[in-house]
């Protein structure tokens, strides 16, 4: 692997764009820590000091502790993740938006520069939503430093939005992905703090966190296990004649992953779980006062790991919840990047067939079947893994002051793997394409 890296740093073309993913990465993590000008940040750390937990606590690990900070970046990338999920939504609904998808590269960037349009507008909504939020918490600012707050994180947003198409088109990888995993990275250290915080004013054990090693660990090998993971469907070529020259028939594989989502899933299930706290924060009615008062205090308990009291009983409806989105969206996007008529169709054009199975329709219900079913078994590991890192700490109590350690399991972890995996293809790739070999050393059994 190091042998790798040193081989794709010396070609110029690669070293140049792995330079600039470094340096996006650093205007990201130098913004982070740039504060909202012209309000008091102590008075705001305190109030989300008492919000910490749930959606805020997500928000800020993606924000790579922005949030907290209330720095420039403070809502990180959320605003385009959640106008993403709209646009592709809509693109199965609004028969001109499925056309345009279906124009080629030129109907793709008009669908991104609506995606942008609706980043701005999703951005400006969610930065007068948490505004109005630390307005009612206590923060008492006036109508000038809320224009001012809205602004400026609303041009933070459009910001790295920027720096991740950038990212994309000169770097390596999805720049999106790459934003978010940096974001999440760059709030380790102050978790790792916590942790040792924590052993040094005893109120836990080095065996808690070799407990906690343990289990992270074990969950990045299930992680990696799991992404790598594919089913193999056996294709065979019919003989074909090319000008004066005839092709033998032939065999291969079409390889159908686990989890073809990757992490998006998870990612839009916490979009739009902070989708109706970002709407009902703009009603100027504190929560628990009247009806709407209630949705709004239910609203900030929707975070994943949260319990409802439903009579005598605590119950992690949140959490449920949150599991269901994961398996819904998975099933969702994995329609979206795998378009199964597209492959029967393609399969029988060019005269491929599974054998055993007649081309056209049978081998699409062949193919929707395996899917479906493979699919199934990535949407539920995706969905365990999201809530382990809460079902760990309910299984295992002494382990509940370590909670301020994100990448146990679940979301963080996930996409931190996840866009690992990605970008190092990515690189790989790059170093196939000038017959180096890759990062993985493949055996010639």
């Amino acid at each position: 692997m190091l042998e790798a890296i040193v081989k794709a740093l010396a070609i110029p073309e690669l070293r140049k764009r792995i330079l600039f993913v470094l340096g996006v990465f650093a205007v990201f993590a130098l913004g982070a820590h740039i504060p909202v000008p012209g309000i008091d940040h102590d008075k705001l750390a305190a109030i989300l000091g008492g919000q910490s937990g749930g959606l805020l606590g997500l928000v800020d690990v993606f924000s790579g502790g922005a949030l907290r900070r209330m720095s420039i970046f403070a809502m990180g990338i959320g605003p385009y993740i959640n106008a993403s999920i709209i646009m592709q939504m809509m693109t199965f609904a609004i028969p001109q938006l499925e056309a345009m998808q279906k124009e080629g590269e030129s109907g793709r960037k008009k669908i991104a520069g609506i995606t942008r349009k609706l980043t701005i507008a999703f951005a400006g909504i969610q930065a007068f939503s948490m505004t109005i939020l630390f307005n009612n918490s206590g923060a008492h600012l006036n109508i000038f430093q809320v224009i001012q707050i809205v602004l400026v994180l609303t041009a933070g947003s459009t910001l790295l939005l920027w720096l991740g198409e950038q990212v994309t088109q000169k770097g390596v990888g999805n720049g999106v992905s790459l934003i978010i995993f940096a974001g999440i990275m760059l709030s380790l250290p102050f978790q790792m703090q916590n942790i040792f915080s924590q052993i040094r004013a005893k109120n836990i054990y080095p065996i808690h966190v070799v407990l906690l090693m343990a289990i992270f660990v074990g969950t990045i090998y299930a992680v990696v296990y799991i992404t790598q993971g594919t089913r193999r469907i056996p294709i065979a070529h019919a003989k074909r004649v090319i000008g004066m020259r005839q092709t033998q028939a032939s065999a291969s594989f079409l390889p159908i992953k686990v989890n073809s989502a990757g992490v998006i899933p998870i990612i839009f299930a916490i979009s739009l779980m902070l989708f109706p706290t970002t709407i009902l924060n703009l009603i100027p009615i504190r929560p628990g006062e009247g009806p709407i008062g209630w949705l709004k205090e239910r609203a900030q308990l929707m975070g994943p790991g949260s319990l409802w009291s439903v009579g005598p009983l605590e119950l992690p409806i949140p959490t449920l919840f949150y599991a269901l989105l994961i398996v819904v969206f998975t099933y969702f996007y994995t329609s979206v990047v795998m378009n199964v008529s597209e492959m029967a169709e393609n399969l029988k054009k060019y005269g491929n067939y599974i054998p055993g199975i007649r081309p056209g329709k049978a081998t699409h219900e062949y193919l929707d079947r395996v899917i479906s079913r493979i699919t199934f078994a990535g949407a539920i590991f995706l969905a365990g893994v999201a809530i382990m890192q809460y079902v760990v700490y309910w299984l295992l109590p002494a382990l509940s002051k370590l909670q301020s350690f994100q990448l146990i399991g679940g979301t963080s972890l996930l996409i931190v793997v996840g866009v690992a995996i990605e970008t190092m293809q990515a690189i790989e790739a790059q170093l196939l394409m000038r017959d180096y070999e890759g990062f993985i050393k493949k055996s010639n059994r």
